[in-house]
């Protein structure tokens, strides 16, 4: 009775104002699913979701437009510099060790992890939360996971995965989960092999779509349909690339000792003791399709620079193009051809995603302009009826007009 008489009265003087706090909150991943592609008419149940809920124009994803930075920063409020996981792989130049998208025992590994996810802020406060897939979800420690969890399984069918959300909105009310992520790859995986204007991504468009439709009918079924919001988005979108539009960037240093940490659309440099600048210089006088920078010298609007982890020279693809080392060139040509790619400039539109939301927090209807993924998390905080943590970078007042 005292904490709803406070939240009431933080509300009334503009301080909080939290939505009911017996409202679910599922948070479904669509990895890779471009912003325009509901604009194909393949996809019924998000239009359905766009006539009586809200979306936006386009989600823009944090920098680099990768899968596992952009997972956590809707999950924490963090740019990646911030919360930690600056890109699917990177290494800590120091150690040695090595955060690797595959590699169990890294993304399990706790150091890794700086920003605090919505899921540990719900269960400090005695939300109960759940994840059925999502990156950092996997964490040993007990204080830093949620009640109920999945570990990865890429070759989970995704029906088993909707009927495990099914299944845990079934439990009695003090075990229930009120916070839930349920997480699907098809679209990226179709795009990276075939391109994201392929067919194999319009029926990978399809397959979702009608998974979206499978969630809510369960949903229905078990009514918690009216007292569940559920937010679609996606971690970034998908360009067209081509083996033929490659820079070999350890060619073109040839004769340099220097250490290269991951490739395609950026490749970070690490320069021996005293090279740093005839390195950038080299890099400088041979731009093309691609664009060096001290990592200093980025965009401020990347928020990519102050992590100790991201290396001093930074090399980013043109947009359609690769940048690789020999070793990543080897592995890029074991595929030669068409395919499709993200990690570029999250301002390039191609790079965005989607935001689409239904239930009893969001308006009806509503549509607006393009929003960030760094504002979902206090977004959700909002609906839970949960305070955020204060260091975080997304803002709710960016967001809340999809709010009723």
């Amino acid at each position: 009775m005292k904490r709803t008489l406070l939240i009431l009265l933080l509300s009334l003087i503009g301080i909080t104002g939290y939505a009911d706090e017996k409202q679910n909150v599922i948070l479904i991943s669509l990895d890779g699913f471009r912003w325009d592609y509901p604009d194909r008419g393949i996809s019924p149940t998000l239009s359905m979701i766009e006539d009586e809920g809200a979306t936006a124009a386009s989600l823009e994803p944090v920098f680099p437009s990768k899968t596992f930075p952009n997972h956590l920063s809707l999950v924490t409020g963090m740019y990646p510099e911030n919360h930690g996981i600056l890109l699917n792989y990177f290494r800590n130049p120091h150690t040695r060790e090595v955060y690797r998208l595959g590699d169990s025992v890294s993304v399990r590994s706790s150091k890794w992890y700086q920003g605090e996810a919505i899921w540990e802020t719900a269960e400090r406060q005695n939300v109960i939360a759940a994840s059925y897939f999502w990156p950092g979800s996997e964490l040993p420690d007990a204080h830093r996971r949620p009640t109920y969890r999945e570990l990865y399984d890429h070759n989970r069918p995704y029906e088993k995965r909707v009927e495990g959300v099914i299944n845990w909105l079934k439990l009695p009310e003090e075990k229930r989960p009120r916070f839930i992520t349920l997480y699907f790859h098809e679209t990226d995986s179709k795009g990276h092999r075939y391109g994201p204007n392929s067919a194999e991504v319009d029926t990978a468009i399809a397959l979702v779509d009608s998974l979206i439709g499978m969630l809510i009918k369960g949903l229905k079924e078990i009514n918690q349909f009216e007292k569940t919001n559920i937010i679609i988005v996606s971690d970034h979108g998908m360009t067209d690339v081509h083996t033929d539009r490659v820079v070999n960037i350890e060619t073109i240093l040839s004769g340099f000792k220097c250490e290269y940490t991951t490739a395609g659309t950026l490749l970070m440099i690490k320069p021996h003791p005293g090279e740093a600048a005839d390195i950038y210089n080299v890099l400088k006088k041979n731009e093309r399709h691609y664009k060096v920078s001290y990592k200093e010298d980025l965009p401020a609007y990347y928020h990519f620079s102050k992590h100790p982890y991201i290396l001093p020279i930074v090399v980013e693809a043109e947009l359609g193009w690769s940048v690789v080392d020999n070793r990543a060139e080897r592995r890029l040509m074991r595929f030669p051809g068409p395919g499709g790619a993200h990690g570029y400039d999250s301002h390039n539109l191609e790079m965005h995603g989607l935001f689409y939301a239904i239930g009893p927090a969001f308006k009806k209807g509503y549509r607006t302009g393009t929003v960030r993924a760094i504002d979902v998390y206090p977004l959700m905080c909002k609906i839970l009826g949960i305070y955020p943590r204060q260091n975080i970078d997304g803002r709710l007042e960016r967001i809340s007009a999809v709010l009723k």
